[in-house]
């Protein structure tokens, strides 16, 4: 099966596709009907194109002037981050005649820079810096309809709404906050029919993560006590511009309050901790007594226990940034599981969680370079739903080494063979099932 986030199947006739899709698209505009082969994301956002009666004969009009346009985006959060874009995308847009493009969570281009012969093209159809290229605006169109979703898109010749944009192809991925998560705009790359490549989706979404990569080097952490606990045994505090690295069971204290910023009771804290439920309060409130002294009398309050101020957990933060839908920012903050040795039942919850959700995100999107950056890790190297989708993901060419090492996973666990199908979602054979090796009770 060809890969629904692809515009163009693999051997597909560009002329020929794109002759089956302005018939499909003519149905669609006169009669409001859905016709084969139109992929379902553009199916829904063709349906959302009418609700906004937005005109299938739309043109880009600039509403941003000039002086306007340089003053906002010199301010956008997105300047910080053109000159990576313009280093992976420019020499790529120059040497094919495509065009790099940028817009914000408005749909509003920012940048449009490229070959000057296609910048002339894209001129006469409005794609123009300052020019709304909303989806409600403009319909379908790969930067619209990206910051719509909320996820890559790519969209070939005639799956533009708007008849002007049927001679042009584009793939566009959208950017967050590498801390929150928020939307922040969309990077686009518009050119010929030769961009309905599986190749130019997975770039542009590269490109992507390189910009949310590069804010968080450029843009710190919101100030205030930070918590790191993934990917380590022990935690690190850092607070008041110093370090301090916590004890096993006072990472494991710390790691709980971040997540309870409300508090918890010494019961709740107790059976957080202790497995088999012998350690009794004294036992607890020694530690509590322990981390004090280590950390200073203001930190902890009791009735319930809670830290004096908020305590910024990046476990915490990676569970935000997944629940936004912000994958890649999510993955790229991970650096391991929460506190892989602890056998503590409160973390072993936490972590399990962080894992399901950072998988099913990642299956979902089956984004190449994400599933890859995972399975390359400790944990990931046995994960062979991850393998799979990832050999899925990847173009015909570059599957073997995949598939291998999802056979060799397979026949160590007496499975019998599963070949991945290109485009279908892979989901876990055991969802509560932790793919990284779990810490010997003691």
């Amino acid at each position: 099966m060809d890969d629904p986030s692809v515009a163009l199947p693999g051997g597909a006739d560009p002329a020929e596709r794109s002759r089956v899709l302005r018939r499909a698209h003519a149905a669609f505009t006169a009669e409001g009907r859905v016709e084969e082969p139109v992929r379902p994301v553009i199916a829904k956002s063709w349906r959302r194109c009418a609700r906004a009666r937005v005109s299938p004969e739309s043109t880009g009009l600039a509403d941003r002037p000039e002086s306007d346009l340089h003053g906002y985006r010199d301010q956008h959060p997105l300047v910080r981050v053109m000159p990576v874009v313009r280093e992976l995308v420019g020499t790529f847009a120059a040497h094919e005649r495509h065009l790099l493009a940028v817009c914000d969570t408005a749909g509003s281009l920012m940048w449009v820079e490229g070959d000057p012969g296609t910048l002339r093209r894209a001129e006469r159809l409005g794609f123009v810096p300052g020019a709304r290229w909303a989806e409600n605006v403009m319909g379908t169109n790969a930067p619209g309809t990206a910051v719509a979703v909320g996820g890559p898109v790519q969209v070939f010749g005639p799956e533009h709404f708007s008849r002007n944009a049927h001679p042009w192809t584009c793939a566009a991925a959208p950017v967050r906050d590498p801390h929150t998560g928020r939307l922040l705009g969309a990077v686009d790359i518009t050119g010929g029919h030769g961009l309905a490549h599986p190749h130019s989706l997975a770039f542009v979404q590269a490109v992507a993560r390189a910009a949310e990569y590069r804010l968080a080097q450029l843009e710190p952490a919101p100030s205030g006590d930070a918590l790191h606990a993934l990917g380590r045994d022990e935690a690190v505090l850092v607070r008041g511009g110093g370090r301090v690295r916590l004890g096993r069971r006072h990472s494991e204290i710390a790691v709980l309050l971040a997540h309870h910023p409300e508090g918890m009771s010494g019961d709740e804290l107790l059976t957080a901790l202790y497995e088999d439920g012998s350690a009794s309060p004294v036992t607890l409130r020694a530690e509590l007594s322990r981390l004090r002294a280590l950390l200073g009398p203001e930190f902890l309050r009791s009735r319930p226990y809670r830290t004096t101020l908020p305590l910024e957990a990046d476990s915490a933060s990676v569970l935000r940034l997944l629940a936004a839908g912000a994958t890649s920012a999510a993955l790229t903050r991970c650096p391991g599981p929460l506190l892989p040795a602890s056998t503590a039942p409160g973390i072993v919850r936490l972590r399990r969680r962080i894992e399901e959700q950072a998988r099913a995100a990642l299956l979902a999107r089956g984004d190449a370079g994400l599933l890859a950056d995972w399975v390359c890790t400790p944990w990931g190297a046995d994960d062979a739903e991850v393998w799979r989708a990832l050999a899925a993901a990847l173009p015909p060419a570059a599957r073997p080494p995949a598939l291998a090492r999802v056979r060799a996973l397979d026949a160590e666990l007496g499975l019998p063979a599963r070949h991945p199908r290109p485009g279908r979602p892979t989901a876990p054979a055991d969802p509560g099932r932790a793919t990284y090796r779990q810490p010997a009770r003691p």
